[in-house]
């Protein structure tokens, strides 16, 4: 009866031993991949709202999202990111790219990687001076 117990002991140590091994080498995985890319600042931008470009049927999308850059305007106030970009640029840049896509693209996980390569694309050539780097989704609707 003690062999077993002790035998159960070294088992239940050993499995939590690897398993919190393997979950503390996943974490700086994903730590380190996510170190490289991170962005200096985070830029809350206003919502918008467009119609999209769904021919059939009128469908709106409604997203507020935040922008990371590398860096900020010549002469910006760091403590104030979001009154430092040239607004008008990157909305039209946003907009551009809102306006076309279409409600059943949208409504899939791969409709929004696609959709936020997409606005990285067009921000980085309207606005190459800010070196966007993601773009973070705080709300997303798709009205149908």
């Amino acid at each position: 009866m003690l062999v077993s117990i002790v035998v159960l002991a070294i088992v239940a140590g050993g499995g939590w031993a690897w398993f919190s091994q393997s979950r503390d080498h996943g974490d700086d995985t994903v730590r380190a991949g996510q170190g490289v890319a991170t962005p200096k600042y985070i830029v809350h931008l206003e919502g918008f709202t467009v119609n999209l470009a769904d021919p059939e049927e009128t469908h709106f999308l409604r997203v507020t999202l935040d922008l990371g850059i590398d860096r900020l305007p010549e002469g910006a106030d760091k403590a104030k990111p979001a009154q430092s970009l040239p607004v008008p640029r990157v909305r039209d840049a946003i907009l551009s790219v809102l306006t076309v896509c279409k409600a059943d693209e949208l409504l899939t996980p791969e409709g929004k990687a696609a959709l936020k390569k997409n606005l990285l694309g067009a921000l980085n050539r309207a606005v190459p001076e800010l070196g966007v780097r993601e773009i973070y989704f705080t709300e997303f609707l798709v009205q149908r």
